[in-house]
């Protein structure tokens, strides 16, 4: 009996430490399933600190940008300041309207020589002669709706009296104005034709 009672005790023992082995088994399971779950958040809080230390960093960078944009702001307002007070005193005043009318003449493509003679063909007397036509000279006034181009031309006529029909054409036109006359040079022996410089405002209409 002694012995069969030490087999049972045994067995009851055997059993027992098995009992008590499975639960140990699934608290182990789970606590490493927890520390598992663990790592990841630790890793997702490292990636989150990581990104809003980026953002961070981009956000100082975007306001230091932003200071240093509006200090150029800044400085480029007292210039533009400083540059009209310049250009608004009276003595630079011929020399703004000049600026303005070349800068609408080239926006323009300059001067179209085409309707500058298509215009001279309406005032000028069938008895007179272009001979030459210069470059047009840009004259500019303190008031822009004055601004014209001064036309430097050579004429040449039999009749120097076509010269005075002429000159009261150009008065009378809305394109031109009053004719100032340069030089003349009558007739010689290669060339039977009065010659007259001239010059005469023209403002063209585009």
């Amino acid at each position: 009996m002694n012995q069969l009672g030490i087999k049972q005790a045994r067995m009851n023992q055997s059993m027992d430490i098995n009992l008590a082995s499975q639960p140990f088994g699934r608290e182990r399971a789970r606590i490493a399933m927890l520390a598992g779950v663990c790592a990841v958040l630790s890793l997702s809080l490292g990636i989150f600190l990581i990104l809003i230390a980026k953002e961070r960093a981009q956000v100082s960078t975007l306001h230091r940008t932003i200071r240093i944009e509006q200090q150029q702001l800044a400085t480029l307002d007292r210039q533009q300041n400083q540059f009209q007070s310049v250009i608004g005193r009276p003595a630079n005043a011929d020399v703004f309207s000049k600026s303005v009318f070349y800068n609408e003449l080239i926006a323009r493509r300059a001067v179209s020589w085409t309707r500058v003679f298509e215009d001279l063909g309406h005032v000028m007397p069938r008895t007179v002669q272009l001979v030459s036509l210069r470059l047009p000279q840009v004259v500019a006034s303190s008031d822009r709706d004055k601004n014209h181009i001064e036309l430097n031309m050579l004429v040449g006529t039999q009749q120097p009296a076509a010269v005075l029909t002429l000159s009261k054409n150009f008065e009378a036109s809305t394109l031109f104005g009053a004719v100032a006359f340069q030089s003349q040079q009558p007739p010689t022996q290669n060339d039977p034709l009065f010659r007259y410089t001239l010059m005469v405002p023209y403002v063209q209409k585009f």
